[in-house]
């Protein structure tokens, strides 16, 4: 297994647990309900999406019959979606919690990151499973 397949499982596992621990303490002070956008992220962007990163970078290309196309994009695709993730999270959270001090174009950057990642496992997706044409 590529070490950039792992890591996007172990983060995911660890952003699994974040977000759970999350959940709980907003259950608990409800005056942290204003996080569930960090919540939700670190559940679908964190959990679910880094497990399909990590699973269909292993999975889908044996399925295929093929070779990654590009595994030093998946290592920068790791970064990226990493980068992204706790960079849109920690400015959206100061945004929430700073009242008069606006982090949301801070906030935004670090979403098109994440974007930029999605875009990138998207692209080597795609050009490790569709064929060659045919000459």
């Amino acid at each position: 297994m590529d070490r950039f397949v792992k890591n996007f499982i172990i983060v995911s596992i660890v952003y699994l647990g974040i977000s759970s621990l999350l959940g709980v303490f907003m259950l608990w002070n409800q005056s942290l309900m204003s996080l569930k956008f960090v919540h939700s992220h670190l559940n679908m962007l964190g959990w679910v999406s880094m497990m399909i990163y990590g699973v269909g970078y292993h999975i889908l290309p044996r399925f295929a019959g093929r070779a990654l196309k590009y595994p030093k994009m998946g290592e920068v695709q790791f970064w990226t979606a990493n980068i992204g993730l706790v960079g849109m999270l920690t400015f959206y959270t100061l945004d929430a919690v700073s009242h008069g001090q606006s982090f949301t174009v801070m906030t935004v950057i670090f979403g098109a990151v994440e974007v930029l990642s999605i875009s990138l496992f998207f692209y080597n997706m795609l050009a490790t499973l569709l064929p060659k044409p045919a000459n």
